[in-house]
């Protein structure tokens, strides 16, 4: 079920070209995996690839496409499955974050948060998994939801439809294939440094206004690795960890809200007045 090493284990990623996913493969490609890589980003997944096989190892497919076309996920499956056993890993990692308020958010926030960070796992799932259970030889699924997952983090409405979506989903499928000796981890990371916390996109705020950016600034500052990231995700999938945090104060918050509702609420409420006066800036609505 947790493998104690990943040499010669064939592992699938996406979400391959920058940040957490190209941090964990370069990883798994130090301790000589063979890799199966793909991200929508078809120059940066070109220099992962160049990257792991400067490592050794090998990376017998990896394709460009949209972990959200169903399509495109099922052919490349079918590619893979038509010239190589089944996988031994499977790494949903590819994400997209927007943040805002019901008001700000438009339509197509919510829809690519969905389609992206829940049904792109989905079709990942449902196009791997099988093999590997028909196999018979175990392994493990590894979803990278948030700390958005577990807590109400202010103005991420959209963002936790589609994570907290992944972690109950990872949650029954850690006990529907324990049968198959297949285990199933799921990542809460808290801020890490990668192009997503660079980007992500604050629905009605102008992210250059030099006041937004003194708090999106201390955001990043808290942010572990993506090196650190994949180190705990490679350490907790090992142990066969069903939550995997990559930073403390994840696992502290959590726990907070488990034991104490009511200061928790509280909490969240000061959280949210706090973070819409740092996004407000005055003269905006």
């Amino acid at each position: 079920m947790a493998h104690p090493g990943f040499a010669n284990k064939r592992c699938f990623l996406t979400g391959a070209a920058s940040g957490i996913g190209r941090a964990t493969a370069l990883q798994l490609a130090a301790e000589g995996a063979q890799l199966f890589l793909t991200d929508r980003d078809a120059e940066g997944l070109e220099k992962t690839v160049a990257e792991a096989r400067a490592l050794g190892a090998e990376v017998p497919e990896y394709r460009a496409l949209d972990v959200s076309d169903y399509d495109a996920v099922r052919a490349f499956a079918a590619d893979i499955h038509q010239r190589h056993p089944a996988m031994d890993i499977v790494m949903n990692i590819a994400g997209v974050s927007a943040w805002g308020t019901v008001s700000t958010l438009s339509h197509e926030h919510w829809k690519s948060m969905v389609d992206i960070n829940l049904m792109g796992p989905i079709h990942v799932i449902e196009a791997f998994v099988p093999p590997m259970v028909a196999a018979g030889t175990g392994g493990h699924i590894v979803n990278v939801s948030s700390a958005a997952g577990l807590v109400a983090l202010p103005w991420h409405a959209a963002y936790s439809a589609s994570k907290y979506g992944l972690r109950g989903m990872s949650e029954v499928l850690r006990f529907d294939l324990a049968r198959h000796r297949i285990g199933v981890s799921v990542v809460v990371p808290g801020a890490v440094k990668t192009p997503l916390v660079q980007t992500v996109q604050i629905a009605g705020v102008d992210r250059d206004d030099p006041r937004v950016k003194k708090w999106t600034d201390r955001f990043s500052g808290h942010a572990v690795s993506p090196e650190r990231a994949a180190e705990c995700i490679l350490k907790g999938v090992r142990r066969n960890r069903f939550l995997i945090y990559t930073s403390f104060d994840i696992r502290a918050l959590y726990m907070f809200k488990r034991v104490a509702w009511w200061p928790y609420s509280v909490a969240m409420r000061q959280a949210n007045v706090l973070f819409t006066k740092a996004l407000r800036p005055a003269g905006r609505r």
